[in-house]
């Protein structure tokens, strides 16, 4: 009987325990959404667009007087139409600052801010960033407007409760609930991508209204959704902590200012941490160095593998660009690399992006096949040495030598590249003849060596090591 108590005694015991421990869902979120509603605005924009409607008997003309000629008189003359863009923001400061998406207000003539369902106020911008998709406006009014502040969005966890508030297609303040659903998310739609993604109902006019926690914190800001026309429950927001440096630069200077380091980079594989002697795949490969940058300066080298920025581990291609942009310009910072099979240490004085040669640069073509041909048996593939012609028109560097590929064979080591690649280097050497590719391959098979690292440009001109993994 003692024993049955003491089990009793000890299950009721961990119940109580976990009931405590575990947050309970909210019963409603009325308070919390009648609380917020106030800050959350509805955004509507006019552009003008300029057209020309091609006339369907050029050359001719309707005898004046004739029914047909106010019918034609419009073609060929240029016709203004009116677009009108809905979307969503929200309020951060009581003098009616307004957080939003930049694709919101883009190339926008009138901003209308609707406030409380009711209330219109036009609005003026104050900087915009496309890079972020954020934007910053000003309400044109001396009231006094009801704020809400950013969150930590660091701390948010997958599983968390949210709500989003916003205008989904025009029809005003709309509440929705979900959780998050993960977090560090990239989709491909913009340089800086940390997204959280939420199955909390988003739609198109959700985009720029915020996100908040339980605790009526904005962690988010509402972007995009994937799939078209509708919800399915996978919505993507920008990260308070991202936003907040961005929003805080466009209120003080109208533009940002983000860290530069001047360098291209590449994801490490399995690759080229066993060529390079690396324990695990890890950092960022610096594929190419820009002329006079600041890891120019510093002596960073192509090759180099960035394994930490300023005393941060980098384990993903993507968190180096988002960690140098949110650095502060002229800031001198420590930058771990492996070369050579160690590791060693550069400071860099980070310079700013917005006003970098790498920010303005436009791709380049890749310029048409030439004759003189050979096969590398080894590769698989056929290439050509690249000739001043080549230099010229792509605009590489004057001393570049290398092979350019014209074909690649079925089952090619090197399958996943593409025709107008340029083979530079093979195991850290130039290569200047068919010869020497060869060569390089040769010694390797000879020595059982199962890995080479080739340097290539690619149709871009970038500059990018590949691991060949050899048959």
């Amino acid at each position: 009987m003692n024993r049955i108590k003491k089990l009793l005694i000890v299950f009721f015991t961990v119940t109580l325990v976990l009931q405590i421990n575990v947050k309970a869902a909210p019963t409603s979120f009325a308070d919390l959404a009648e609380r917020l509603m106030p800050s959350v605005v509805n955004i509507s924009t006019t552009t003008t667009t300029v057209t020309t409607n091609a006339n369907p008997f050029p050359g001719f003309q309707f005898p004046p007087g004739s029914p047909f000629e106010d019918m034609f008189k419009e073609f060929g003359t240029p016709q203004t139409r009116k677009s009108a863009a809905l979307g969503s923001g929200f309020i951060i400061d009581e003098k009616g600052i307004v957080i939003t998406n930049n694709h919101v207000i883009k190339d926008s003539e009138d901003i209308v801010v609707r406030v409380g369902g009711d209330k219109e106020y036009k609005a003026t911008i104050i900087g915009a960033d496309p890079l972020s998709d954020i934007a910053v406006l000003q309400i044109d009014s001396k009231e006094k407007f009801i704020p809400v502040q950013f969150g930590d969005s660091d701390k948010a966890r997958i599983g968390d409760w949210v709500i989003a508030i916003g205008n989904p297609f025009g029809l005003g303040g709309t509440v929705t609930s979900g959780i998050i659903s993960a977090r560090n998310r990239s989709i491909g739609l913009s340089r800086y991508e940390d997204y959280i993604q939420t199955d909390a109902s988003i739609n198109s006019g959700n985009s720029g209204g915020p996100l908040f926690d339980i605790n009526g914190d904005v962690i988010g800001i509402n972007t995009a959704i994937l799939g078209k026309g509708g919800s399915i429950g996978i919505g993507f927001s920008i990260p308070s902590n991202s936003a907040k440096k961005v929003v805080s630069q466009l209120i003080e200077f109208g533009e940002t200012k983000r860290g530069w380091l001047g360098v291209r980079i590449q994801v490490v594989t399995q690759e080229i941490a066993d060529v390079e002697g690396l324990d695990e795949p890890r950092g960022v490969l610096v594929a190419s160095v820009a002329e006079k940058s600041p890891s120019d300066n510093a002596g960073i080298k192509d090759g180099d593998i960035i394994l930490e920025f300023n005393n941060t581990k980098i384990n993903e291609m993507k968190e180096l660009p988002i960690i140098v942009a949110q650095t502060e310009v002229g800031k001198t910072v420590n930058v771990k690399i492996w070369r050579n099979k160690k590791e060693i240490v550069k400071k860099i004085k980070l310079g700013r992006l917005e006003t970098s040669s790498d920010f303005k640069e436009e791709k380049k073509e890749v310029t048409p096949e030439t004759p003189d041909i050979s096969e590398i048996k080894s590769l698989k593939i056929i290439a050509r040495l690249l000739n001043d012609k080549d230099i010229e028109e792509r605009k590489l560097p004057n001393q570049t030598t290398g092979l350019v590929i014209t074909n690649i064979g079925k089952n090619s080591p090197i399958d996943y590249l593409n025709v107008g690649d340029v083979i530079i280097e093979a195991q850290k050497k130039k290569i200047k003849s068919i010869e020497d590719l060869e060569d390089i391959v040769d010694t390797a098979l000879k020595s059982n060596q199962k890995t080479i690292l080739i340097v290539i440009y690619n149709a871009q001109n970038q500059r990018r090591y590949i691991g060949v993994k050899l048959d």
